[in-house]
């Protein structure tokens, strides 16, 4: 229930951002706005604040605007004056509303990073893997759990060479409680397994200064935009090639997992996930694929080239194949996540 929640939280903040970039935007352009919606329809309450309405929907999973025209295959208030349309805008216009969006999820990431860095993160000695048959798989070591009263990967090590063949006690933290559990290293251990059969990470990021923070935030977010980025773009000429493989790509039901997993480490971590989806969402919707808003841009950028609109059948055409595609891929991603549970 708890994971649920927070599930909602996140998905509602990062959708309500990303429609408040283009709210502001349009709203600045003075672009004729109908609805700017919390959750999703049917409406719950509604307000009309001058020629706004303000609603709270029945679904509570992000949000919406409805600015007039954006939709070119819906009819359009007649009464509305042209000049207030989005078709009618000017084309760079257009693009910083459509950009607007992209560019609050990732603001969203950079501040979220830069807090983190501010504000520091536990070092701690996590394992992020444990293999089979092994003394740490018999005694009940789980991924994520955080091994207590060692500073670093390297003095547990050392600890555990030191122990070989003796039985050793390791305090671990899971789940915001301490557990003790018992196992000997082995002496002579299969290759690539190590004396306990476990994988260990270092974490933790010490505290920094304001303007550190804020430029080490913006700089990690640009890598993770960009490795994000070439990721899809990888992925897309995969498929492309019939190579391409979803295994290392998480969808929503493998993101409620690790969502569980980071709300039992702490509201740091869970920050720090909140900020790796916000710019993951911000990498995917640039990318120049219909439906999203990088393909929305791309189309804009071939009517500036050619001095004209494309047609409205095609651009409908190509979102209504693109949207198809992304649900298509989304039930993939979400079976896949399904079989790696079960």
């Amino acid at each position: 229930m708890f994971t649920a929640l927070i599930i909602i939280i996140f998905l509602s903040v990062l959708v309500l951002i990303h429609e408040l970039g283009h709210f502001l935007t349009a709203k600045k352009f003075n672009v004729f706005i109908e609805e700017f919606g919390i959750g999703l329809p049917p409406r719950i309450f509604g307000k009309k604040k001058g020629e706004v309405m303000y609603s709270i929907n029945a679904l509570p999973i992000g949000g919406f605007v409805k600015i007039a025209g954006e939709n070119q295959e819906e009819l359009v208030n007649e009464q509305i004056p042209k000049d207030r349309i989005f078709y009618n805008l000017k084309v760079w216009k257009r693009f910083l509303i459509l950009i607007a969006g992209v560019a609050m999820n990732f603001l969203l990431g950079w501040v979220l990073i830069s807090l983190i860095f501010f504000i520091g993160i536990p070092k701690a000695v996590v394992i992020t893997q444990v293999q089979t048959d092994t003394p740490a798989g018999q005694a009940g070591l789980k991924i994520n759990d955080v091994v207590v009263g060692f500073k670093n990967v390297e003095d547990l090590i050392g600890f555990i060479n030191q122990n070989k063949g003796q039985k050793i006690s390791l305090k671990v933290e899971r789940g915001g409680e301490e557990r003790t559990f018992e196992m000997t290293p082995r002496i002579n251990p299969p290759q690539n397994q190590g004396a306990l059969g476990v994988a260990l990470s270092d974490t933790g990021q010490e505290n920094q200064g304001v303007f550190k923070s804020v430029w080490n935030g913006l700089k990690a977010s640009v890598n993770i935009f960009a490795m994000v980025f070439v990721g899809i773009a990888g992925l897309l000429k995969s498929a492309i090639l019939g190579k391409a493989s979803l295994e290392a790509v998480t969808g929503p039901v493998g993101i409620v997992k690790i969502t569980a997993q980071a709300s039992h480490m702490g509201f740091i971590y869970l920050m720090q996930l909140l900020a790796l989806i916000s710019l993951n969402l911000a990498a995917l919707n640039i990318f120049p694929f219909p439906a999203l808003d990088g393909g929305r841009i791309l189309f804009l950028i071939i009517e500036k080239i050619k001095g004209s609109p494309l047609p409205k059948r095609f651009e409908q055409y190509a979102n209504a194949t693109g949207m198809v595609l992304l649900l298509l891929l989304m039930v993939l991603i979400t079976v896949k996540d399904i079989i790696r549970i079960f």
